[in-house]
């Protein structure tokens, strides 16, 4: 990368060349709802003026490094001295407790599991965070720490804001870079995921490998399925049952029972003819 050396005239920066420049030529450059939310709540901090002037430092490519790592941004500007400045913004990450309580809320919801195991950033998932009493985006500057290495005393300066707006689109090329910002990588992430929905579903499917091959079953392949068995069916009741339901009958023919004397009766009524 080359650029010229020494102060440029009238506080104008240097200019360089093989700076990262924002892929936005005009209007707003962030594209997607979780980058424009990043911006918008730099925005709401009352920073208008001064994110144009980074703006413009974005997009005429005087960012010449950026890195993202857990809690810190840091990006390398190149302004009017020649020495860059050096713009960092930090945000608190989230412990391991709060992070293992946001994965097993997004595990349980089946579509936000579906959308980020497909790389996608569900529209609603700030409302998993709020459910937990947590914030994936910064909502006031006390939650932001910015600070660049120039003498501009006020923060954020357009170096900051220039770092901010390619933040933004490192955030519509990789929405899972904002939840690296908070402390979870996108494997271990999409790893634990796989964890506890796996955990949550039923048993696994048999292995195909345990089954057996198909040449040891070429001589029932087209076989037909054995029908299944007929329901058991319950012994018949005793044609003469009705009878042991009756109150003792008090007649008796030659000293036996008139029960006793009607049972064949009851038999012969139900006994099928040869």
């Amino acid at each position: 990368m080359s650029e010229q050396r020494g102060f440029s005239r009238f506080g104008k920066p240097i200019r360089v060349e093989g700076g990262l420049k924002a892929r936005s030529t005009r209007g707003e450059i962030a594209q997607t709802w979780w980058s424009r939310r990043f911006i918008e709540v730099l925005e709401s901090f009352g920073m208008g003026g001064r994110l144009q002037r980074g703006k413009n430092y974005a997009r005429s490519g005087q960012v010449l490094n950026l890195t993202l790592s857990t809690s810190v941004v840091v990006g390398l500007v190149q302004g009017s001295r020649p020495e860059p400045y050096r713009a960092r913004i930090g945000v608190k990450a989230l412990s391991a407790e709060q992070w293992d309580q946001v994965e097993r809320a997004l595990a349980g919801q089946a579509l936000y599991a579906a959308k980020l195991l497909a790389g996608e950033m569900p529209e609603d998932v700030e409302q998993i965070f709020a459910g937990l009493g947590l914030e994936l985006f910064p909502t006031t500057m006390r939650e932001l720490t910015m600070d660049c290495s120039c003498p501009d005393w006020e923060i954020p300066c357009k170096h900051l804001a220039a770092t901010c707006y390619l933040l933004a689109e490192t955030f519509d090329a990789d929405p899972f870079q904002i939840l690296a910002w908070r402390g979870r990588s996108r494997d271990e992430l999409l790893d634990r995921l796989r964890e506890l929905r796996g955990t949550a579903s039923g048993p696994a499917p048999a292995d195909p490998e345990d089954a057996a091959p198909l040449s040891e079953h070429l001589d029932t392949f087209w076989t037909a399925p054995e029908p299944p068995a007929p329901p058991a069916v319950p012994d018949a009741t005793a044609p003469d049952a009705l009878l042991d339901e009756l109150d003792p009958l008090p007649v008796a023919v030659d000293g036996e029972p008139v029960v006793e004397l009607l049972r064949p009766a009851y038999r012969a009524m139900t006994r099928r003819p040869l």
